[in-house]
């Protein structure tokens, strides 16, 4: 298996013959594939605007870097996943609701961001790549960081993921059945906090839960397991990538945002021609069960963790 880091060396097509294009393929591929995988998790558990507020918090870690002269992306992966566990324990102790909590650190994380940069002087226009992508200046030390994380977030949904499944689909059969729910939404939380910092280059911490959730959203309506559900939005994501990277070189458009929109014009479309399809939702659906005879899915909700 060839190491992505080493595609510059391969003669690759038009768009992706030239260097940059081949180190932006792979950080991108990475991205295209671990985001949505987090994001099937999230948009299962009513958490799809958790990126959101991860990645804010990520911006303050950004700002931070750069007024300590430290590289951003430890700091941002500091800041990023100690908010992601407190937006878990938050949530989890019943303090405050789970979209009141996210509020609460998105505003604070942007607002915390803007102030830090403010006091970073010039430093602080090195802050924009991170908010809005910067894929196509990405280096090869950029794309071995990424691909590591990608390959941290992989490993632990291998070892993880039914956990996590069975958590996402019923917090109390999980728990009755003795899988520890604190500490997996606690991991989901972290895994998130990762993949957000992984994706700044890329996509930029503004467009990160579009990747997330959008993939995860046409994956839905496509597929009827959740294990089919992850397979189509990691192809989507992947895709996405592909065509969205071919459009910024073609038209000379901004990479991350031409690689969401394609994205979301993939969910347009897959939604008007599967029209009602999306009607239950894919949680109690197994994955051996023929797509259409959903009316007694109920019944099979505790039996979920199995078909992971």
């Amino acid at each position: 298996m060839i190491p992505l880091t080493t595609l510059a060396a391969l003669p690759l097509p038009w768009p992706f013959e030239r260097e940059y294009m081949q180190l932006a393929l792979a950080a991108g591929l990475v991205i295209g594939i671990c985001a949505p995988l987090i994001g099937v998790y999230l948009v299962q558990q009513r958490l799809s605007l958790m990126g959101d507020g991860i990645g804010h918090l990520a911006f303050a870690g950004v700002a931070a870097g750069l007024l300590l002269e430290i590289w951003p992306i430890w700091t941002a992966m500091l800041v990023a996943i100690v908010g992601a566990l407190a937006i878990e324990w938050l949530r989890s102790r019943g303090r405050t609701t789970s979209d009141l909590a996210l509020a609460l650190w998105f505003y604070g994380g942007i607002a915390a961001g803007v102030v830090i940069a403010s006091r970073a002087g010039d430093g602080g226009l090195a802050i924009v790549p991170y908010l809005f992508g910067s894929i196509l200046t990405i280096d090869r030390s950029d794309v071995q960081v990424i691909v590591l994380l990608g390959l941290a977030i992989i490993g632990s949904l291998a070892l993880f993921g039914r956990a996590l499944f069975a958590i996402v689909v019923d917090e109390e059969s999980a728990r009755v059945a003795g899988i520890p729910v604190g500490a997996g939404n606690a991991l989901l939380a972290v895994l998130t906090a990762v993949t957000v910092v992984a994706a700044m280059r890329v996509v930029g911490v503004l467009l990160i839960a579009a990747l997330m959730v959008l993939p995860v959203a046409t994956g839905r309506v496509v597929s009827r397991s959740f294990r089919g559900t992850m397979a189509v939005s990691a192809g989507i994501g992947a895709a996405a990538v592909v065509l969205g990277l071919a459009a910024a070189r073609q038209w000379a458009l901004a990479p991350g945002g031409s690689i969401v929109l394609v994205a979301a014009v993939v969910f347009g479309i897959t939604s008007i021609v599967g029209g009602r399809r999306t009607a239950a939702p894919v949680s109690v659906i197994p994955a051996d069960r023929p797509p259409g005879d959903e009316h007694d899915g109920h019944q099979h909700h505790h039996d979920h963790r199995h078909d992971h």
